[in-house]
């Protein structure tokens, strides 16, 4: 199972929030490169970045950190937050992401999130199912909907999508653990490679996600609050 560190981005700096809410916002670290290098120095080799901006305002912002992280790390950066042309696009892997993720787009305007998955190709985009009581959330999750989280990956599965990140945004940043029942009704009614994400607490809750088939598992909070060591991390590395 890949374990993956998030960085989430606002003015550049490193940050987490509690469910999505901005207001909630805590600082952590002013540079997002100093963090970035504690996890390779670790034996980690994967970074989740989230441009928190670019999410608020539908267009990439942050670029100018992924490109700082890509060119002064080894780590394999997905970028996700505020993609929404294919512009938006071009430039975050221009600046050195490795895979990009796409969630509102993909719920907003399946034409453009297609036409991505078709100059790229499939194992260049995650597909995001970010999703509140089981629907979809869009826009920094501050926009719901009334598609439903297996309904959503399926039909995107159908044109060759398998990576797939899914938060239960009411699990994330709250330290309470993930939400394992969802996650193994996704791993049964699909046959994508899912990435879990939101409210892992401790080693146990990677252990738990790993036992029922999750390929990946993104971990934020837990990290920054001193719930997780990355030597822990290194070990699942």
């Amino acid at each position: 199972m890949k374990i993956i560190p998030a960085i989430d981005i606002i003015d550049g700096k490193c940050v987490r929030l509690t469910k999505g809410d901005y207001s909630t916002k805590k600082i952590y670290n002013e540079d997002p490169l100093e963090v970035a290098k504690s996890f390779e120095d670790n034996g980690i080799k994967f970074l989740h970045l989230v441009d928190l901006d670019g999410a608020k305002s539908n267009q990439i912002i942050n670029y100018r950190v992924l490109e700082k992280l890509a060119s002064n790390t080894s780590l394999s950066i997905d970028f996700g937050g505020g993609l929404k042309s294919d512009k938006d696009v071009a430039i975050a892997f221009e600046s050195g992401a490795k895979q990009i993720t796409g969630g509102s787009i993909a719920a907003k305007n399946r034409t453009v999130f297609e036409g991505w998955v078709n100059r790229y190709g499939a194992e260049k985009i995650i597909l995001g199912a970010d999703c509140k009581d089981r629907m979809i959330a869009t826009d920094g999750w501050l926009e719901g909907s009334n598609i439903d989280v297996i309904e959503f990956i399926r039909s995107y599965e159908s044109i060759g999508i398998r990576d797939v990140i899914s938060t239960d945004i009411a699990k994330d940043g709250m330290l309470e653990g993930p939400s394992i029942a969802l996650y193994k009704e996704i791993l049964e009614q699909t046959n994508i490679e899912l990435i879990a994400s939101g409210g892992v607490s401790n080693y146990e809750d990677l252990i738990a996600l790993k036992d029922i088939g999750c390929s990946g598992a993104i971990v934020g909070k837990a990290i920054y609050e001193g719930r997780i060591t990355l030597k822990e991390l290194s070990l699942l590395c």
